[in-house]
């Protein structure tokens, strides 16, 4: 026998239009064979996703949880047979370390992993430093819209630096293959901090980067209020390491730190040189490179929904596409239903896109990141050769945009003929507003890049009709998917060879969206606590 109180319920189908009675309905009838009685037992919604193979009959399967008042007994093969299962809730499992700690935490980066590294470690009394090269995420909001319509680009504060990280102005997604039971927690401290309650249920969940940049503030608030001490437009340009700790030379002044977190982001390349100098164990790492696709977002609701696109229980569809039979891997990456392709560059010279979508997801047109995957090995080897290789395309994006930070644009239909010149028509881009200039694409990407570019579109075009179409719109080019390099670390999670330095998220290379590098940040946070006892207050 075995006594829970906590249980879930999978696979449980409805129609997509079924009310969540009727979700609970068929959750009950599966939990009497395992308990006679619902009575005492509550029933509520945990994870709910689509099943649109067949576009006839659109299927929601959802997970539903199960709550008992007092803990009840069941047979383990009961239990099997219903397909059901215990749950335990996952929380932070907090030890505090003996060590002393003489000075507060410094943690550097205010993306997922230097917010929740800073959270925890202030919950915990541990008042952090937390600083960004940045702006708060009012400028910021401010400096990215004048830099879109063609303003001055702001390189300390950009869609890629300031408070929130790059996430901040994305589609928020919360989605992460990283099978750890604290993405949980991650979502419901988020809902705490304003983030809507549906990202708890949704089996792909986005936030959107209006509700995001709120959650950002109420964030950054909260670790304030608990004693934490917030500094944007502070750079770390260097470190010296001490006996107990670590002097940190910020743009702003000297700091004096018991620790230091790297949450320093993926796009931050003089961070990177910096550590280079200072003989950190780092190595080049598998990344991405290419381009933004666009298309009208109703048709590619019609392509996934059938006849049921615009029906409000379903809202704008997403995809998700990859293959891996040919010569390198190419995939599509944060689609944005409802968005809009925005201007992600972070250094004069050079033209960079991502994407973004607000919480409705009601825009004109659906874009994601159609990105082929790079070895060291093929540009050079080293970590340099990679950010090198990076820079060289954005440059090269950035002449054939015309030097002014446009963007070069190319149809699907040009890019797979080999010419160029046609204007989007039906498809409007909306990188910069409209700030675009038709390009030769296969002169701004290698042609490694741009013949597994090619071959992607077809095998896309396959698995999801109207992908390939000739007036849906390329944008170049993508380059920030992931970090180049990885800064090596041991079981304590600090820095081979440097005792209180604490790599951590992304930038790091240890993640790889808002959830995992949210969940790397706690981790780096819990290994600190394990090790030190909090800080004397002055």
């Amino acid at each position: 026998m075995i006594r829970a109180s906590e249980f879930l319920i999978p696979n449980v189908r409805a129609p997509f239009d079924a009310p969540e009675d009727e979700v609970l309905r068929i959750a009950k009838a599966k939990m009497k064979r395992v308990c006679s009685s619902a009575a005492g037992l509550h029933f509520r919604l945990y994870k709910k996703s689509f099943d649109a193979r067949q576009k006839s009959a659109i299927l929601q399967v959802c997970t539903v949880r199960v709550s008992a008042k007092e803990p009840v007994c069941v047979r383990e093969d009961a239990l099997v047979r219903a397909g059901v299962r215990v749950f335990t809730e996952a929380v932070p499992e907090i030890t505090h370390g003996t060590e002393p700690l003489n000075s507060r935490p410094l943690v550097v980066g205010m993306g997922p992993a230097g917010l929740f590294c800073a959270l925890l470690l202030a919950e915990q009394g541990y008042c952090p430093i937390l600083i960004d090269r940045g702006d708060g995420v009012a400028a910021r909001a401010a400096a990215t819209e004048r830099f879109r319509t063609g303003g001055a680009l702001d390189t300390e504060s950009n869609i890629q630096f300031g408070a929130g990280g790059a996430g901040t102005f994305s589609d928020g997604k919360l989605v992460t293959r990283v099978n750890d039971p604290l993405c949980s927690y991650v979502l419901q401290r988020l809902v705490e901090f304003g983030a809507p309650a549906e990202v708890l249920t949704r089996a792909k969940p986005h936030v959107g980067t209006d509700i995001l940049r709120r959650v950002v503030e109420g964030l950054l608030a909260r670790i304030e209020t608990l004693g934490g001490t917030v500094l944007y437009r502070t750079r770390l340009d260097e470190f010296t390491e001490e006996s107990g700790g670590v002097r940190a030379a910020t743009s702003a002044g000297e700091l004096h730190v018991g620790a230091l977190v790297l949450a320093i982001g993926h796009s931050a390349r003089d961070t990177f040189a910096m550590l280079m100098r200072h003989a950190l164990a780092l190595e080049p790492k598998p990344f991405s490179v290419g381009v933004r696709i666009e298309h009208l977002r109703a048709d590619i609701d019609r392509a996934l929904w059938g006849d049921a696109a615009g029906h409000p229980a379903l809202g704008a569809a997403e995809y998700a596409l990859s293959d891996t039979t040919l010569a390198r891997g190419v995939y599509t990456f944060c689609m944005c239903p409802g968005g809009e392709v925005v201007t992600a560059a972070s250094e004069e010279g050079g033209v960079v896109v991502n994407g973004m979508s607000y919480h409705a997801r009601d825009g004109l047109n659906s874009n994601a990141a159609v990105a082929v995957s790079v070895s060291p090995s093929d540009v050079g080897g080293s970590i340099t050769d990679s950010i090198e290789f990076q820079r060289r395309l954005e440059r090269a994006a950035f002449a054939a945009g015309g030097g002014d930070f446009a963007a070069p644009v190319q149809t699907v239909g040009d890019f797979l003929e080999g010419k160029q010149g046609t204007a989007p028509s039906r498809i409007q881009p909306t990188y910069g507003g409209g700030r675009v200039r038709t390009a030769d694409l296969h002169a701004v990407l290698p042609s490694f890049v741009t013949e597994i570019l090619a071959a992607g579109l077809h095998s896309f075009d396959r698995k999801l009709a109207g992908f390939a179409a000739p007036d849906a719109v390329l944008t170049g080019v993508e380059t920030r998917t992931s970090s180049p390099l990885r800064i090596l670390r041991g079981a304590a999670r600090t820095a081979l060879g440097h005792d209180r330095i604490y790599p951590a998220g992304e930038g790091a290379g240890y993640a790889g969206g808002i959830t995992s590098a949210a969940l790397d940040g706690l981790s780096t946070a819990l290994a600190i606590m394990a090790r030190f006892a909090p800080p004397k207050r002055n």
